[in-house]
C-alpha cells in the first residue's frame, strides 16, 4: 500500500499542492496534519507511521514535511526500513526502496552523524575553554558559603536539628549536609 502524509505549518497554508502529488504519486491513503514541525506531538504523524506495515511506501512531497531535522529524519527512515517499508520523496527525487535511495540515505546518515560528532567537540571545547577562564558550569549552589557558616552557626546549639536549619534556609537536610562538607564543615 502506498501511503502519503502531507503537513502544513499554519492553519493559514494550504495542502493542495502536497495533496494533490501525492495522489498524482498513487497514494491510496494519506494523513494530513497543520502543526510546525517543531512541534514534538504530530498526532497525524504517528498514526501515519502506526497504519504502515511491511511492503508499504511512505510518500512525502518534500523532505521537510516529515521531520524537524537531519537527525529525526535519518531516525525515521531507519525506522521505516527496519521494519521493512519503502520511502519516497517526491520533491528531492528519493526513493529508498531502490538502490540509489539507499545510497542517499545511507550518505544522511553519515552527515547526521558527522553533524553530531562536530556539535560535540564544540560543546567540549566551549566547556574546556570557559574552565580555562575560571568559570564553572553546573547551578549555583543553593547556600551561599555565607549562608553556610550560619546554618554551622546554628548547628553548633545542642537545642538546632538540621532539620530546622535546612527549614530556616528552605533547603533539603541534603543539600544543607552538601554544603556544609563543600565548606569544610564536618558533619
Amino acid at each position: 500500500m502506498i501511503i502519503g502524509y502531507a503537513r502544513v505549518s499554519t492553519q493559514d497554508q494550504h495542502a493542495e499542492l502536497q495533496l494533490d502529488a501525492l495522489s498524482e504519486a498513487g497514494c491510496e491513503q494519506v494523513f494530513e496534519e497543520k502543526f510546525t514541525g517543531k512541534l514534538r506531538e504530530r498526532p497525524q504523524l504517528t498514526q501515519c507511521l502506526s497504519t504502515l506495515r511491511k511492503g508499504d511506501t511512505l510518500v512525502v512531497w518534500k523532505l521537510d514535511r516529515l521531520a524537524r531535522s537531519l537527525k529525526d529524519l535519518v531516525e525515521i527512515i531507519e525506522d521505516l526500513q527496519q521494519r521493512g517499508i519503502g520511502f519516497r520523496s517526491l520533491t528531492e527525487a528519493i526513493d529508498t526502496t531502490n538502490a540509489g535511495g539507499k545510497l542517499v540515505f545511507h550518505i544522511f546518515g553519515a552527515l547526521a552523524e558527522f553533524e553530531h560528532s562536530l556539535i560535540t567537540e564544540r560543546t567540549k571545547a566551549g566547556l574546556a575553554a570557559a574552565r580555562a577562564r575560571g568559570r564553572k558550569g553546573g547551578r549555583r549552589p543553593a547556600m551561599t558559603p555565607s549562608d553556610t557558616k550560619k546554618a554551622a552557626a546554628m548547628l553548633a546549639d545542642p537545642m538546632m536539628t538540621k532539620a530546622e536549619v535546612a527549614e530556616h534556609f528552605k533547603v533539603s537536610r541534603t543539600t544543607l549536609n552538601a554544603s556544609l562538607k563543600r565548606e569544610g564543615f564536618s558533619l
